[in-house]
């Protein structure tokens, strides 16, 4: 491990902590492949439930819309597929996102307790946590796609591209959850106010419903950056029009300084924050 000196004149350079944190990413692999090894057996050996727990939010999600939807009590916009594919491939595609935004919080405060007391690279929890959500996404695709043939959903050759927009998504999330991990770590009320946030985001994302041809809602997903991310995420999956190519690939470009940012913010406070924690 690097042993590090801090001095009152030293000065530290953003591009040796950015490859500081690339190098101990790539090193710390087999440290995290372990770390979600342990997890996820952990996690699924003290529930009866197991894996199924990792459906729960999509399928409750979509079971109250499909309700909502076949009882006449909401109006929807006509989505062009089957409406239960189409919610539950919304809710699932959104529950990936909201765990890689959360999620570099989540690993992190769960492994506060080693963080004080074994030196190892802090990146490790966070590819860690990467395959821990790679392995539950297998599963709730794979439910998606027996959904799809139950409904008779035609496959397309864009679904070769879905595991690369998939990938998108939580490169997505991780790299705003990054930016957000040492403040959560600090103050309880910001993973509060995020998972508030995030319950209004859902809705003024075609998450549920289409977007509307007209009105404040039509409006409201227009600014929404999310918007085009899980639009161009589920015409991956249904061969749609790509209508959002250009938003989505400029939303991509934007997120790549900011998961740069994360990475070298994360390592930077991290370390600090622990040792406050812990004091």
């Amino acid at each position: 491990m690097e042993t590090r000196i801090y001095k009152k004149e030293n000065s530290l350079s953003f591009f040796k902590l950015l490859k500081g944190s690339a190098t101990d990413i790539y090193k710390s692999r087999f440290l995290a492949r372990q770390l979600a090894e342990r997890d996820i057996k952990a996690q699924y050996r003290q529930s009866y439930l197991g894996i199924i727990w990792a459906f729960i939010m999509p399928i409750t999600t979509a079971i109250v819309w499909i309700f909502l939807s076949s009882s006449g009590t909401v109006q929807l916009s006509d989505t062009g597929i089957s409406y239960p594919v189409y919610v539950f491939s919304g809710t699932l595609i959104w529950s990936i996102f909201k765990d890689a935004l959360v999620m570099p919080t989540t690993s992190t405060s769960s492994a506060r307790g080693i963080l004080s007391k074994i030196n190892f690279p802090k990146e490790a929890l966070i590819l860690s946590g990467i395959y821990k959500m790679l392995f539950n996404t297998l599963f709730k695709v794979g439910l998606l796609f027996i959904l799809m043939i139950i409904y008779k959903v035609g496959f397309s050759f864009s679904l070769l591209l879905f595991p690369l927009g998939l990938l998108v998504l939580v490169f997505i999330g991780v790299a705003i959850g990054l930016i957000i991990t040492p403040f959560s770590m600090l103050y309880k009320d910001i993973g509060k106010i995020i998972n508030l946030g995030l319950s209004f985001f859902m809705y003024v994302t075609p998450v549920v419903y289409a977007m509307p041809d007209k009105g404040l809602m039509k409006t409201l997903m227009e600014l929404n950056p999310l918007t085009y991310v899980i639009g161009i995420t589920r015409d991956m999956l249904f061969g749609g029009s790509f209508a959002y190519l250009t938003p989505y690939f400029a939303i991509v470009l934007m997120c790549l300084p900011i998961l740069v940012l994360g990475l070298v913010w994360y390592r930077l406070s991290i370390p600090v924050i622990v040792e406050r924690l812990s004091a």
